[in-house]
């Protein structure tokens, strides 16, 4: 099952969710409980550890500002 981010309008909580591909209904948010939330686009994993701004697979000795 996919973990998908969702935000909510009311409180603008933002959390994650794991969740089934054929959920019909958004969840409710956890911190005001309200069903008015919408589902974030977010990137999908890519299965490597790196930044995503170097090629570096550990991002341990690339020069990125992201490691600093």
């Amino acid at each position: 099952m996919p973990i998908y981010e969702y935000q909510c309008k009311d409180c603008g909580e933002e959390f994650e969710r794991l969740m089934p591909i054929s959920a019909q209904n958004p969840p409710e948010c956890p911190k005001c409980g309200g069903g008015n939330v919408k589902k974030k686009i977010s990137r999908p994993a890519s299965g490597k550890s790196n930044c995503g701004s170097c090629s570096a697979t550990s991002c341990g000795g690339c020069s990125s500002a992201r490691h600093s």
